[in-house]
């Protein structure tokens, strides 16, 4: 099962249950795929990998992820931790000041972890079909995000530091039972697609003409 050396290491799909030990040993690796292996825990051991800058844990059955996890400060490109059964992540995380790309999606998040809001490299978050309630205000601080994907989830409304994301391109916000949108999004310079289907709950805000009137299309 043992791949061939090199610096990108696939076992998607193995059914292995366990990471082998001898991926730990594989120091060289920047790309690792651990996906659909029905894995439930992970070895402290993934925090000496030191050149990962790809990192594929989705499809899997994780309540957690190791505090090792933070010690990978090469971690640039990707982080896919979706579809497990998370609920918190380590205080660690938010070493991964590098981290261009996370996906949270399809777990038990009901809050985007404060960790997140520490990873200020961020350019697309994705935290889709889990059970956020609320958007923690210091998510303001992703200064370089351009897409934002919240869809189907329990949220009512958004925090006022939304307004703060100057970079954003894209926000998916889909199937959530919002009642109110800060006005701030009007203000995104950047803002082209805003995406507000399956709601229907919310009565649409006059501010809605002036982003229309700049380009940004909103679905509805």
């Amino acid at each position: 099962m043992q791949d061939p050396a090199g610096p990108n290491l696939s076992l998607w799909n193995k059914g292995l249950g366990v990471v082998p030990t001898w991926v730990w040993e594989r120091t060289e690796l920047e790309t690792l795929v651990l996906a659909e292996n029905g894995l439930s825990d992970l070895s402290d051991r993934i925090g000496g990998l030191k050149k990962l800058r790809m990192l594929d844990l989705g499809h899997n059955k994780l309540t957690h992820v190791p505090d090792a996890l933070g010690d990978l400060g090469c971690l640039t490109d990707f982080l896919y931790l979706h579809d497990n059964h998370l609920t918190t992540l380590p205080q660690s995380l938010q070493r991964l000041a590098k981290l261009r790309y996370l996906n949270l999606s399809e777990n038990a998040f009901e809050t985007i972890p404060g960790v997140v809001t520490h990873m200020e490299s961020l350019i697309e978050l994705r935290v889709t079909d889990n059970r956020l309630t609320s958007i923690p205000d210091r998510v303001g601080r992703l200064s370089r995000l351009r897409e934002l994907h919240l869809r189907n989830n329990k949220l009512t409304s958004l925090p006022e530091s939304i307004g703060a994301l100057l970079e954003l391109r894209q926000i998916d916000l889909r199937d959530n039972p919002l009642t109110h949108l800060p006005a701030g999004l009007a203000a995104l310079p950047r803002l082209e697609k805003l995406d507000l289907r399956w709601i229907a709950t919310l009565a649409p805000p006059p501010w809605f003409a002036d982003l229309e009137a700049r380009g940004c299309a909103i679905y509805r």
